[in-house]
């Protein structure tokens, strides 16, 4: 059987659940296409983010674009990326996983070459600005294929980790981001071959130069080397191959409708916050300069989320998400207290911290939530399908999980837009972020609320996870 699986690149067999198979052979491989995943991820998160980034440097550089045109700027891609995730979310069963991963890593060059050129020349039309914008959602879609894919290679005892490490480890792409960008491109990293610099005049009637290609030129080479190493690396599963059609009837499950909720709670908060936090501390402490710290944010979470996916597995995804949601609520809170209390002299520290702990469990919360998917629909297919064998159980429940993982981070991705939108329309009605910040205090309320009634209290689905050995 190893000489089957191991020759060539589509895997004919594979059962992860056949625990001789998985110790003997499996392990290997399935971990060999999680370690080639996560660098491409983490490339497809920060291609997505990086519009951002560059944005807001964009007034300093010359680009004279009024501040609605540069709102709309950075929420195209997330625009652009969520609606991708809907159609990525089918696509590895239908192309195969290594195909797919290799040839959208490489789609994330076209953005990253064409920000490098376009923003060398402040007469760059905003049209072709808002074209690379909407091309940024490359990274963006990748993630719903990506979690699709890894999901077939784990048994259903290990996929929260797997999950976790895929999605925490590639989420570190909005950290890298974030703390890589303002360092390249203030310098001549590329020499001749990135470009002449734009002249900056700084406030104090100084110039300097603004090296603002680099920060998306920075990425071009690992792209190209990730996908080349996914094409030649991974591998594709035989049995996984499924039409959108056979696909299509997660529709109909509610459980694919709960999870977009829950997962709009937690990863749509960490990605909508990723987006909006440097321009929320700009506006509600204009005195404090914080831009230099706002990475922290999504690195904490990306780093739970790695962490968690494991914890979930052993105590049952369903009770970290509730308890995750409480976490979310109480640091809320405290924002909300120290947002009321500008002057206090703990404000800042205070409303940072307060953030610093809801990124935290935003993490914690986009691992376990994504670790019920498989455990809910393993308990589903065995209550719609009495008569089936355990092997075509276990076919159609990992078929479903798959497409449910994805079209759900699909579904999340839109507060990306939301969020930012939401604080802009706070600010302009009431003067402050407020308004926004109640309005998530209700939706985790909501999601709270769906988490022990829909599958922890005594009778759900979720109850007895953790607490016995999963079937």
């Amino acid at each position: 059987m190893s000489n089957q699986i191991n020759k060539g690149y589509v895997l004919t067999e594979w059962n992860p659940e056949d625990s001789s198979f998985w110790n003997n052979y499996g392990r290997k491989i399935a971990n060999k296409n999680l370690w080639l995943s996560i660098p491409a991820l983490l490339l497809a998160f920060a291609v997505w983010q990086v519009w951002s980034v560059v944005v807001a440097e964009l007034p300093r550089a010359g680009f004279k674009f009024s501040s609605t045109q540069l709102f709309w700027l950075t929420a195209l891609p997330g625009l652009s990326g969520a609606t991708l995730r809907i159609f990525y979310s089918f696509m590895v069963p239908i192309f195969g996983g290594r195909r797919w991963t290799a040839l959208t890593t490489a789609s994330l060059l076209i953005p990253a070459l064409g920000i490098g050129f376009a923003v060398q020349d402040v007469n760059t039309p905003y049209w072709v600005m808002a074209l690379l914008a909407l091309l940024c959602g490359f990274g963006g879609g990748n993630f719903s294929s990506s979690m699709s894919n890894i999901s077939f290679f784990y048994p259903k005892a290990e996929k929260g980790k797997a999950s976790g490490l895929n999605a925490g480890l590639g989420n570190l792409g909005v950290s890298v981001v974030q703390f890589v960008v303002p360092l390249v491109i203030a310098t001549n990293a590329f020499g001749w071959l990135g470009g002449h610099p734009l002249t900056v005049t700084q406030a104090d009637g100084s110039t300097s130069d603004l090296w603002l290609q680099n920060g998306a030129f920075v990425f071009v080479p690992f792209i190209a080397l990730s996908a080349i190493c996914c094409w030649f690396g991974m591998n594709d599963i035989a049995d996984a191959k499924a039409s959108f059609a056979d696909q299509a009837i997660i529709f109909k499950r509610k459980d694919n409708w709960l999870m977009c909720v829950l997962y709009m709670g937690t990863f749509g908060s960490f990605i909508g916050f990723s987006a909006a936090f440097p321009l929320l501390m700009r506006l509600t402490f204009p005195d404090v300069n914080v831009l230099h710290y706002v990475f922290l944010g999504p690195l904490i979470s990306a780093l739970a989320r790695a962490g968690f996916g494991g914890v979930s597995d052993k105590i049952g995804g369903g009770r970290v998400t509730f308890w995750a949601f409480i976490l979310m609520m109480l640091a809320l809170g405290a924002a909300l207290y120290f947002v009321a209390n500008p002057g206090s002299a703990i404000a800042f520290p205070g409303f940072f911290a307060a953030f610093m702990v809801l990124f935290f469990a935003t993490g914690v919360g986009n691992a376990s939530t994504f670790q019920m998917i498989p455990v809910i629909m393993s308990r589903v297919i065995d209550k719609t399908m009495p008569n089936a064998t355990e092997e075509q159980k276990r076919h159609q429940s990992d078929r479903e999980s798959a497409a449910i993982t994805g079209f759900t981070a699909a579904i999340a991705a839109y507060a990306f837009f939301l969020i930012p939108v939401s604080f802009a329309l706070s600010k302009d009605a009431t003067g402050g972020p407020q308004a926004a910040l109640w309005g998530f205090m209700i939706f985790y309320v909501i999601c709270l609320a769906i988490t022990w009634f829909c599958y922890i209290r005594n009778g759900a689905i979720l109850h007895v996870e953790g607490r016995r050995t999963q079937k």
